[in-house]
This record gives C-alpha cells, structure tokens and sequence, in this order.
C-alpha cells in the first residue's frame, strides 16, 4: 500500500496524543517520514498507527517500517480470514 501522509498535528488528534510524541517516535522506533513542507513534517499514518497499536496492546514494536508493514499485512490476512 502506499503511505498515507499525515501532520504530526493531524495525527495527534487522530490518536488523542501530542504532536511531540511522532518526534520521539521518529528517534525510538524510525516512524516513518514522507516528506516535509516548510518547517512541517509528513509521517505515514499506517505507520504511525501500527505503533500506536503495538503499545496500546504491550507488543514490542517492530524496529523498521519495514517490519511494521509486513506485521500489518499479517494482522490484515489474519482478520480477513476469520
């Protein structure tokens, strides 16, 4: 899938958090960036969001996007499947 750009701002009110949470993100786990627009900085949503949901169940996140990507298409196939 391709990344879906997203505004740390965005994001934040998406998953209740602080804009400066997506900076620490990006240092603790690599969240993945997209691009930047003057002093604004793209994240991936779908990456973003993985992580969210690797901490809100306690999982250990995957250390690369990468990795995140092929733990969404496993947890995709396992829902589609049920």
């Amino acid at each position: 899938m391709d990344p879906e750009p997203i505004s740390a701002r965005d994001a934040a009110v998406r998953l209740r958090r602080r804009p400066s949470t997506f900076r620490k993100w990006r240092e603790r786990y690599a969240a993945r960036v997209i691009g930047r627009e003057q002093r604004r900085i793209y994240y991936d949503w779908r990456d973003l969001a993985t992580i969210d949901g690797c901490l809100a169940r306690g999982e250990e996140v995957p250390a690369t996007p990468e990795k995140r990507d092929e733990l969404r298409a496993s947890l995709r196939e396992r829902w589609q499947g049920a």
